[in-house]
């Protein structure tokens, strides 16, 4: 970032003198599209130290081009009611309408704002996060098991592998394949047990793999819980604390 823009921020900051964090908005452009985000910035940030960055990737109702919405439910939302909870920088890329994060385009413009948010904000590329409810959930799965060496932990709520239908899990679908490629990552998997949009089998599934390779795997189940777990799931208060533990290895992060 250049340092008259970074001098800027740095006291508008300041100025501002509030425990709350500033959402700012960004645009970027990806394969000649542009697209508008959010981005989180603690309170407290300055240049004396790196910051964790965590990419949240919202659900199907959020879709679209105003590049805000996202950044009012799920994490974005926790972020507001606690920030001490969440020292770190929270990039909120929006998925647009007809497509989700599992499209090449939607996957490529949520990447790119995580690295810009990393330049920009004085982010540490050893603790980098990924997260994702619903149809982020699915999106967290699929990006994590492409980049496994990027991220230093991932969360997912409420999401799967294969998009929901009546049928029980079977030997076909590609599970395994996504749990033998994310398996070195320390991941914490929330969902709840009532929950008709995405079966809690998707998570229960991965879980058990996932175990089964001896991976760094939590699972928190909410017994009667519907499909909105993601609230539940981001106000625990351990959430932050084991995410902001973990790093990635520096010979392992991909730059």
């Amino acid at each position: 970032m250049p340092l008259r823009l970074c001098a800027f921020l740095l006291i508008a900051l300041s100025v501002n003198g509030s425990s709350q964090p500033r959402f700012v908005d960004r645009t970027l452009t990806s394969n000649g599209t542009t697209y508008r985000y959010v981005v989180s910035i603690p309170a407290e940030w300055n240049l004396d130290r790196a910051w964790p960055v965590v990419l949240f990737l919202h659900g199907s109702e959020e879709r679209g081009e105003d590049g805000v919405i996202q950044s009012k439910v799920g994490l974005g939302l926790a972020v507001r009611q606690h920030p001490e909870r969440f020292p770190a920088i929270v990039v909120m890329p929006q998925c647009r309408r007809g497509v989700d994060w599992n499209s090449s385009d939607m996957e490529a413009q949520a990447l790119a704002a995580m690295e810009a948010g990393l330049k920009e904000f004085h982010g540490d590329p050893q603790r980098v996060y990924l997260t994702g409810f619903s149809m982020g959930g699915y999106g967290t799965w699929s990006i994590a098991a492409k980049y496994p060496n990027r991220f230093a932990a991932i969360v997912v709520i409420c999401g799967g592998i294969q998009w929901p239908t009546p049928r029980e899990i079977t030997e076909e679908k590609p599970y395994a394949a996504i749990a033998g490629k994310v398996a070195r990552i320390p991941i914490w998997v929330f969902h709840g047990s009532a929950d008709r949009n995405v079966f809690v089998t998707e998570s229960r599934e991965m879980v058990k793999l996932l175990r089964e390779l001896h991976s760094d795997v939590r699972y928190t189940e909410y017994p009667g819980v519907v499909h909105e777990s993601w609230d539940r799931a981001y106000d625990e208060p351990e959430l932050p604390v084991w995410l902001f533990n973990q790093r990635v290895s520096r010979s392992a992060t991909v730059h």
